[in-house]
């Protein structure tokens, strides 16, 4: 957690673009609430306020239609209403509304995030930020940490709007079995199968199941399938490795880096802590985990091996 927080100013804000990759503030922050850093932690108020004041800036909420395709992905600030379908990264707001929320941290502008949120939302139930015309399905990528956001407001502000927006974003999962295409029942995409942590905004079935638990969907018998591919990759130790990993390990912020280690990442047999507690907590809200000696002596070994990350 030092590590994370290792390049503050001395007004306790994060240095650099809070969107810089992975060490802005905005990934700090989910980083931190991933792993259960301290909730109510008033330190880290400077840093929620560096990623709301960008989340709400009028570059980015502003609204406009566009009635041709925007070839660039940049061409003008704000959300393009293309075919009448918000274009968001919605990632971004669903990432700042869930790490605010879950530690503790969020203020009265939690409420016009979710509120963003519903107002971008496709009809399918998810989000997406495709320019093109013709998009008409939600992205995945895009959904899941939205719908992560609108479950922890639901539950934490009491949001009628939240929780039918959640709802229907589970529905857009689940009806996919969260990995296989609608249409023909095929794998979406290879990697979706692919345990890594952190996540940061790339889907996998790992991060989506351990969201299912969060919302209260886990139950869902779609979820089945997901959690069969989860436990056929069990080690014999009994713990998970992680099947790759979207940074790398920097002593000062670079693009793609991380200040933390986040655990080994090998072919061989070898667990990671992260993926194996993430994958310990989905079994086991499941119903699916049997706590005998060999699963408390994983989690014992996960927990201490992931306690202190390099600080």
């Amino acid at each position: 957690m030092k590590a994370l927080l290792s390049h503050r100013d001395k007004n306790g804000q994060i240095t650099g673009h809070i969107y810089s990759k992975f060490t802005g503030a905005h990934w700090t922050l989910a980083d931190l609430a991933d792993i259960g850093y301290p909730a109510d932690e008033a330190s880290l108020i400077p840093v929620r306020d560096q990623v709301y004041d960008y989340w709400l800036s009028p570059s980015h909420t502003k609204e406009h239609i566009v009635d041709r395709e925007a070839l660039r992905y940049k061409s003008r600030p704000g959300v393009p209403i293309i075919e009448g379908r918000a274009r968001r990264c919605a990632s971004q707001e669903g990432n700042a509304l869930y790490s605010s929320l879950a530690r503790g941290l969020a203020d009265e502008r939690a409420d016009q995030l979710a509120a963003n949120l519903i107002r971008w939302q496709w009809h399918d139930g998810g989000w997406n930020c495709d320019r093109k015309r013709e998009a008409h399905t939600s992205s995945f990528h895009e959904t899941l940490l939205p719908f992560r956001g609108l479950a922890w407001h639901a539950r934490l502000n009491g949001s009628t709007e939240s929780a039918r927006a959640a709802e229907k974003s589970a529905e857009f999962l689940l009806k996919r079995r969260l990995f296989r295409r609608q249409r023909d029942g095929s794998i979406i995409h290879d990697s979706f199968l692919k345990l890594r942590y952190p996540h940061y905004w790339y889907y996998d079935i790992l991060i989506a199941l351990k969201i299912m638990v969060e919302a209260g969907f886990i139950g869902d018998p779609r979820c089945e399938e997901a959690m069969d591919v989860l436990e056929s990759k069990r080690l014999p130790d009994g713990g998970w490795r992680a099947e790759g990993k979207h940074y790398r390990v920097v002593s000062e912020p670079a693009n793609s880096g991380s200040m933390a280690d986040w655990g080994i990442v090998s072919r061989k047999k070898i667990m990671n802590p992260f993926v194996t507690l993430d994958a310990l907590y989905v079994l086991r809200a499941a119903g699916r985990l049997k706590i005998d000696k060999t699963s408390i002596t994983v989690m014992i070994k996960s927990r201490t091996n992931s306690s202190g990350l390099p600080g």
